[in-house]
């Protein structure tokens, strides 16, 4: 008896332990596909670590109740875009702009979007290029080792990148009452001469979309003054305090025209244009909270001591005594000064 209790113990025992699940995967220590994935996103382009350390700005909110688009051109060659040009190869960690954008995106952490020959900028996956066909298109040499292609400095363009096509928005935020400038894509220009010794051409790369590669420009600086060296800001900062200076080339409308379309050839009408633009933008920004003169003729008054209210207020009341009584001893004075007519009744 106690030898049959004592099997059907152990009989008990065993079924309990084979009747326990199997181990997953990720307590044996193998990495669910899930997981996997996710560490497999997080190498490619940007990190986690470097999203937390440098975070991206706010997007523009969709429902604003006031918008415009423009695109501008900056020329490097104008002394506060000259800090995007120099050094034109790194010397250090030192780089201009192109020379990193272009390390970024042949290093797979920033996409690059196709340049369309109508100007207008897609923003999305089925317009990305391969860095590879770029090299192509535009002659730039490269090697290719262990399945990675490799650019050397001195084959960077970036002493041809002269000029660069960007898309800014300006709106106005209702949420917070505040008015914004934030730039949506770059596209850098490069000037190229040909063989022929002709005017050199203007010829668009790619476009970038600036909100891909914000979080890395917090990490590159640009110079900012000639007369102080140590007068610095990031290229985020220089970009999202609008230091840059450019000429607008086209604005987002339903004909989907550039100025020069609009103006024709005519270099005075252009200017003209360009500069109707700057001050409807410009307008619109002062005139946010109504009109700035009247709100400047109030806050003055707000601003004055009461004792000087008050004061003001008592000399103008005299000021309006005195005028009374003037006007009314000239009409007095007036009034006796005019000859009387008595008219007498002849009796018949």
């Amino acid at each position: 008896m106690k030898r049959l209790l004592f099997f059907l113990m152990i009989t008990l025992a065993a079924g309990s332990v084979t009747a326990q699940p199997k181990k997953s995967r990720t307590q044996q220590g193998t990495i669910p596909t899930q997981q996997k994935q996710q560490q497999q996103n997080n190498t490619q382009g940007m990190t986690e670590r470097m999203r937390i350390m440098y975070p991206t700005a706010l997007d523009m909110p969709e429902d604003v109740v006031w918008r415009r688009d423009i695109y501008r051109e900056i020329n490097l060659e104008d002394e506060m875009n000259s800090g995007l040009y120099y050094p034109v190869e790194p010397i250090g960690k030192q780089m201009n702009l192109f020379t990193y954008i272009f390390k970024l995106a042949l290093n797979g952490y920033i996409p690059v979007y196709e340049y369309n020959l109508d100007g207008n900028e897609v923003l999305e996956a089925s317009a990305k290029v391969d860095i590879k066909t770029i090299l192509d298109n535009y002659h730039i040499f490269y090697e290719e080792k262990n399945g990675k292609i490799q650019v050397e400095n001195s084959d960077i363009p970036s002493s041809e990148v002269k000029a660069y096509y960007l898309k800014e928005s300006a709106y106005y935020d209702q949420a917070n009452s505040s008015f914004h400038i934030k730039p949506l894509a770059l596209c850098p220009v490069m000037m190229r001469e040909d063989d022929f010794g002709g005017d050199a051409m203007k010829l668009p790369l790619f476009w970038v979309k600036y909100s891909e590669v914000e979080p890395y420009l917090s990490r590159q600086s640009v110079m900012t003054s000639d007369k102080n060296n140590a007068a610095t800001m990031t290229l985020d900062d220089y970009f999202t305090l609008n230091r840059y200076k450019g000429k607008i080339y086209k604005t987002t409308n339903m004909l989907g025209k550039t100025l020069v379309q609009i103006a024709g050839e005519d270099s005075t009408k252009l200017t003209a244009e360009q500069k109707r633009i700057e001050a409807e933008l410009e307008a619109f920004r002062n005139n946010i909270f109504g009109d700035k003169a009247k709100r400047d003729s109030l806050d003055s008054i707000a601003n004055n001591d009461p004792k000087q209210v008050k004061a003001a207020a008592k000399q103008k009341r005299q000021t309006r005594t005195k005028t009374a009584k003037a006007k009314s001893s000239s009409s007095s004075s007036s009034s006796s000064a005019a000859p009387r007519v008595s008219v007498r009744r002849e009796r018949h």
